[in-house]
Protein backbone atom coordinates (compact mmCIF):
# COMPACT_ATOMS: atom_id res chain seq x y z
CA UNK A 1 0.00 0.00 0.00
CA UNK A 2 1.53 3.43 -1.31
CA UNK A 3 1.83 6.10 1.46
CA UNK A 4 1.14 10.18 1.50
CA UNK A 5 4.77 11.90 2.37
CA UNK A 6 5.61 15.13 2.97
CA UNK A 7 9.53 15.63 3.10
CA UNK A 8 11.31 18.95 3.87
CA UNK A 9 14.01 20.37 2.14
CA UNK A 10 13.69 18.16 -0.69
CA UNK A 11 15.82 19.85 -3.49
CA UNK A 12 18.49 19.17 -3.23
CA UNK A 13 21.12 16.07 -1.69
CA UNK A 14 19.14 13.49 0.64
CA UNK A 15 16.17 14.82 0.40
CA UNK A 16 15.63 15.09 -3.40
CA UNK A 17 17.21 11.39 -3.36
CA UNK A 18 14.25 10.60 -0.55
CA UNK A 19 12.15 12.10 -2.60
CA UNK A 20 12.96 10.35 -5.70
CA UNK A 21 12.85 6.81 -4.12
CA UNK A 22 9.80 6.52 -2.53
CA UNK A 23 8.08 8.05 -5.79
CA UNK A 24 9.61 5.29 -7.50
CA UNK A 25 8.07 2.58 -5.34
CA UNK A 26 4.84 4.29 -5.80
CA UNK A 27 4.36 6.34 -2.84
CA UNK A 28 2.61 9.81 -3.56
CA UNK A 29 5.41 12.07 -2.07
CA UNK A 30 4.82 15.90 -1.34
CA UNK A 31 8.24 17.75 -1.88
CA UNK A 32 9.19 21.21 0.20
CA UNK A 33 11.90 23.35 -0.55
CA UNK A 34 12.37 27.31 -0.46
CA UNK A 35 13.40 27.16 -3.81
CA UNK A 36 12.88 24.39 -5.97
CA UNK A 37 15.35 22.77 -8.46
CA UNK A 38 15.43 21.15 -11.95
CA UNK A 39 15.80 17.35 -10.38
CA UNK A 40 13.35 17.93 -8.02
CA UNK A 41 10.32 19.40 -10.98
CA UNK A 42 11.47 16.09 -13.00
CA UNK A 43 10.87 13.70 -10.16
CA UNK A 44 7.48 13.44 -9.78
CA UNK A 45 6.79 14.61 -6.48
CA UNK A 46 4.13 17.13 -5.58
CA UNK A 47 6.86 20.20 -5.15
CA UNK A 48 5.63 23.02 -2.37
CA UNK A 49 8.17 25.92 -2.87
CA UNK A 50 8.74 28.42 -0.89
CA UNK A 51 8.60 26.85 2.43
CA UNK A 52 11.10 28.24 4.73
CA UNK A 53 11.04 26.50 8.26
CA UNK A 54 12.84 28.90 10.03
CA UNK A 55 9.78 30.89 9.39
CA UNK A 56 6.56 30.62 11.65
CA UNK A 57 4.11 31.99 9.38
CA UNK A 58 5.89 30.14 5.76
CA UNK A 59 5.19 26.88 7.27
CA UNK A 60 1.51 27.56 8.96
CA UNK A 61 0.74 28.65 5.37
CA UNK A 62 1.72 25.36 4.33
CA UNK A 63 -0.60 23.83 6.99
CA UNK A 64 -3.24 25.57 6.01
CA UNK A 65 -2.67 24.61 1.68
CA UNK A 66 -2.70 20.84 3.11
CA UNK A 67 -5.60 20.54 4.99
CA UNK A 68 -7.78 18.07 4.35
CA UNK A 69 -4.71 16.07 3.17
CA UNK A 70 -3.73 13.57 5.77
CA UNK A 71 -0.22 12.47 5.64
CA UNK A 72 1.24 8.87 6.46
CA UNK A 73 4.64 10.30 6.97
CA UNK A 74 6.54 12.99 8.29
CA UNK A 75 10.30 13.52 7.18
CA UNK A 76 12.14 16.43 8.61
CA UNK A 77 15.41 16.57 6.42
CA UNK A 78 16.04 20.59 5.75
CA UNK A 79 18.82 21.34 7.52
CA UNK A 80 21.96 24.13 7.69
CA UNK A 81 25.91 23.57 8.43
CA UNK A 82 28.01 26.40 9.55
CA UNK A 83 31.74 26.17 10.32
CA UNK A 84 32.69 27.87 13.79
CA UNK A 85 35.50 27.53 16.74
CA UNK A 86 36.18 28.83 19.75
CA UNK A 87 38.08 31.91 18.44
CA UNK A 88 35.50 32.66 15.69
CA UNK A 89 32.06 32.58 16.86
CA UNK A 90 29.36 33.50 14.26
CA UNK A 91 26.56 34.28 16.42
CA UNK A 92 23.97 35.13 13.81
CA UNK A 93 25.40 31.61 12.36
CA UNK A 94 24.64 29.84 15.61
CA UNK A 95 21.22 31.60 15.80
CA UNK A 96 20.13 30.38 12.37
CA UNK A 97 21.05 26.69 13.08
CA UNK A 98 19.07 26.65 15.52
CA UNK A 99 15.84 28.20 13.56
CA UNK A 100 16.65 25.29 10.84
CA UNK A 101 18.04 22.46 12.47
CA UNK A 102 16.23 22.62 16.02
CA UNK A 103 12.95 25.12 16.32
CA UNK A 104 12.43 24.14 12.05
CA UNK A 105 11.86 20.50 12.30
CA UNK A 106 9.63 21.34 15.49
CA UNK A 107 7.64 23.91 14.12
CA UNK A 108 6.81 21.94 10.93
CA UNK A 109 6.15 18.68 13.49
CA UNK A 110 3.63 20.97 15.33
CA UNK A 111 1.92 22.60 12.70
CA UNK A 112 0.93 19.27 10.24
CA UNK A 113 0.38 16.76 13.51
CA UNK A 114 -3.36 17.24 12.63
CA UNK A 115 -2.63 15.96 9.23
CA UNK A 116 -0.93 13.21 10.34
CA UNK A 117 -2.54 9.26 10.24
CA UNK A 118 -2.63 8.04 13.77
CA UNK A 119 -0.24 4.91 13.39
CA UNK A 120 2.05 7.63 11.53
CA UNK A 121 5.80 8.09 11.13
CA UNK A 122 7.97 11.37 11.81
CA UNK A 123 11.63 11.03 10.68
CA UNK A 124 13.99 13.78 12.03
CA UNK A 125 17.26 13.79 9.80
CA UNK A 126 19.57 15.24 12.71
CA UNK A 127 23.45 14.16 12.45
CA UNK A 128 25.75 12.45 15.09
CA UNK A 129 27.51 15.18 15.61
CA UNK A 130 24.93 16.49 18.42
CA UNK A 131 25.74 13.39 20.37
CA UNK A 132 27.86 14.45 23.28
CA UNK A 133 29.15 10.94 24.13
CA UNK A 134 30.39 10.75 20.49
CA UNK A 135 31.94 14.70 20.48
CA UNK A 136 35.69 13.85 20.59
CA UNK A 137 36.66 16.75 18.13
CA UNK A 138 34.64 20.21 19.67
CA UNK A 139 34.29 22.97 17.26
CA UNK A 140 31.05 23.64 15.08
CA UNK A 141 29.00 24.91 18.43
CA UNK A 142 26.19 26.14 16.21
CA UNK A 143 25.27 22.69 14.00
CA UNK A 144 26.34 20.50 17.65
CA UNK A 145 24.41 22.62 20.09
CA UNK A 146 21.19 22.68 16.99
CA UNK A 147 21.10 18.93 16.38
CA UNK A 148 21.70 18.35 20.06
CA UNK A 149 18.46 20.38 20.95
CA UNK A 150 16.88 18.50 18.28
CA UNK A 151 17.65 15.14 19.24
CA UNK A 152 15.89 15.98 22.78
CA UNK A 153 12.96 17.92 20.84
CA UNK A 154 12.59 14.56 18.58
CA UNK A 155 12.37 12.12 22.20
CA UNK A 156 9.76 15.01 23.83
CA UNK A 157 7.60 13.82 20.17
CA UNK A 158 8.19 10.39 21.13
CA UNK A 159 6.58 10.51 24.24
CA UNK A 160 3.79 13.28 22.98
CA UNK A 161 2.73 11.41 20.11
CA UNK A 162 2.52 7.94 21.54
CA UNK A 163 -1.03 8.04 22.55
CA UNK A 164 -1.85 8.32 18.27
CA UNK A 165 0.14 5.78 17.76
CA UNK A 166 2.50 8.30 15.95
CA UNK A 167 6.39 6.77 16.04
CA UNK A 168 9.29 9.08 16.43
CA UNK A 169 12.79 8.27 14.38
CA UNK A 170 15.76 9.87 15.27
CA UNK A 171 18.41 9.41 12.65
CA UNK A 172 21.75 10.43 11.68
CA UNK A 173 22.53 9.63 7.92
CA UNK A 174 25.88 8.62 7.66
CA UNK A 175 28.74 10.75 6.22
CA UNK A 176 27.14 12.10 3.14
CA UNK A 177 28.84 13.16 0.33
CA UNK A 178 26.21 16.69 -0.47
CA UNK A 179 26.53 19.82 -1.18
CA UNK A 180 26.36 20.68 2.46
CA UNK A 181 29.70 18.96 3.20
CA UNK A 182 31.47 20.47 0.39
CA UNK A 183 31.27 17.15 -1.54
CA UNK A 184 33.19 15.10 1.28
CA UNK A 185 32.03 12.25 2.85
CA UNK A 186 32.36 8.65 2.48
CA UNK A 187 28.40 7.70 1.31
CA UNK A 188 26.83 8.58 -1.61
CA UNK A 189 23.01 10.12 -1.22
CA UNK A 190 21.55 7.63 -2.88
CA UNK A 191 22.65 5.20 -0.53
CA UNK A 192 21.94 7.52 2.42
CA UNK A 193 18.10 7.85 1.33
CA UNK A 194 17.83 4.51 0.95
CA UNK A 195 19.20 3.16 4.46
CA UNK A 196 17.14 6.41 5.82
CA UNK A 197 13.78 4.45 4.28
CA UNK A 198 15.12 1.26 5.32
CA UNK A 199 14.75 2.51 9.05
CA UNK A 200 11.57 4.48 8.45
CA UNK A 201 10.30 1.69 7.14
CA UNK A 202 10.96 -0.63 9.82
CA UNK A 203 9.89 2.24 12.67
CA UNK A 204 7.40 1.06 15.20
CA UNK A 205 5.93 2.52 18.71
CA UNK A 206 8.02 0.28 20.21
CA UNK A 207 11.45 1.76 18.93
CA UNK A 208 9.85 5.17 18.62
CA UNK A 209 12.39 8.05 20.04
CA UNK A 210 16.05 5.86 19.45
CA UNK A 211 18.80 7.51 18.18
CA UNK A 212 20.07 5.79 15.52
CA UNK A 213 22.70 5.74 12.67
CA UNK A 214 21.11 4.68 9.05
CA UNK A 215 22.88 1.41 9.49
CA UNK A 216 20.62 0.66 11.85
CA UNK A 217 23.59 1.30 15.18
CA UNK A 218 22.68 2.75 17.67
CA UNK A 219 24.12 5.93 18.87
CA UNK A 220 24.98 7.46 22.51
CA UNK A 221 23.46 10.46 23.11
Amino acid sequence: MSSTVLITGANRGIGLEITRQLVARGDRVIATCRTPSRELAASGATVEANVDVSDSASVEALARRLEGRPLDWLVNNAGQLSVDSLDQLDEPAIRRQFEVNALGPLRVTAALAPLLRDGGKVALVTSRMGSMGDNTSGRRYGYRMSKAALNAAGVSLAHDLAPRGIAVAILHPGYVRTEMTGGNGDLEPADAARNLIARIDELTPASSGRFLHSNGSALPW
